[in-house]
């Protein structure tokens, strides 16, 4: 059992916190850090944790075997080149980083220290996508050709904090929020994207924002891409890859949909599970070296830098070059 820390008891570091303690049996949390203690203090007592108010405490507590980030995203890297520095390994919330420089300068960090390093994005894990990603190596879809999908979900209106309305913490609409999982589910299958061309256009900023965007790929193996996103939408999830033989469609967390030549059309359903409990047990074989975690470091690199070329391109209005 690997006893860990977690940074952050908001909204999202609570649900992590609810869905793991006494559930994984692989990690628990042993010591929470946050800067509202008086509120979190019940949490605390509840799941059994000593509570501090600074990253250094929980580093200092001689428990403490692994840290997770579930801080606002510009505390990231910064935040994982402490752990690293210390010794520990590191699971961060996504966005890893907001730009790639940050995201080189956390990974270098713990390629240093010789930590693993996880980060939160739950959806590889879903079944639909495990199953879309065994199709597509396969080899059923013939030569790859392109992907596209959309998620959206209302989770910015319903869980809001004043930090997720920044800019400079929450950049390009929904694209910290749920377009990220699909840049990683996009990297995770297409490799490294050379080009984006992306649009965001805002109906209402505030604590429930209308907002829409879209966003154009080209990868740097010249396949194509595209996918948009609806912060006020209901939840939806679609992941698509299109070959010369066929396509295997991901549609929520347990369905796919195998289309092949012919017209033949094959629907999967699956068992759903609990992605957040599959992707914290994945961290923890990574670090007793049962396994490395699914999401390589170069992958997390790939997506921040893809991540801040789209944020660029809808600055800018014009196509952005990754670098």
């Amino acid at each position: 059992m690997v006893n860990a820390a977690i940074v952050g008891l908001g909204w999202w570091g609570r649900n992590i916190l609810q869905c793991i303690q006494g559930r994984s049996t692989k990690l628990q949390f042993v010591h929470g850090v946050s800067k509202e203690t008086d509120a979190a203090l019940p949490l605390a007592e509840a799941h059994g944790l000593t509570l501090s108010d600074d990253l250094e405490l929980a580093l200092a507590d001689k428990r403490v075997e692994a840290v997770v980030l579930a801080t606002p995203h510009s505390l990231h890297a910064d935040q994982i080149v402490r752990v690293a520095a210390a010794g520990k390994p590191v699971f961060c919330e996504k966005p890893l980083a907001l730009k790639r420089v940050d995201a080189e300068r956390a990974v270098a960090a713990v390629r240093k220290a010789g930590v693993p390093i996880g980060v939160g994005q739950n959806k590889r894990f879903w079944p639909s996508m495990a199953d879309l990603r065994g199709i597509v190596a396969g080899g059923a879809l013939g030569r790859i050709m392109h992907i596209e999908g959309h998620y959206s979900n209302e989770n910015s209106g319903l869980h809001f904090s004043a930090w997720r309305a920044s800019p400079g913490e929450s950049p390009g609409g929904g694209m910290t929020g749920t377009g990220i999982h699909l840049l990683d589910a996009f990297v995770g299958l297409g490799g490294p994207v050379a080009e984006v061309a992306a649009r965001v256009i805002t109906h209402r900023s505030g604590a429930d924002p209308r907002d829409a965007a879209s966003v154009m790929l080209r990868f740097a193996n010249n396949l194509s891409g595209y996918f948009g996103l609806v912060r006020a939408s209901p939840f939806y999830w679609r992941v698509q890859v299109f070959g010369d033989e066929g396509s295997i469609e991901a549609i929520g967390e347990t369905e796919t949909v195998l289309r092949t030549r012919g017209g033949k059309v094959e629907r999967r359903q699956f068992e759903k599970i609990d992605s957040l409990l599959a992707e914290m047990d994945a961290f923890a074989d990574a670090v007793t070296g049962r396994a490395p975690y699914p999401i390589t470091p170069a992958e997390m690199i790939d997506t921040i830098a893809a991540f801040e070329a789209v944020i660029r391109s809808m600055e800018t209005g014009r196509p952005v070059v990754v670098a």
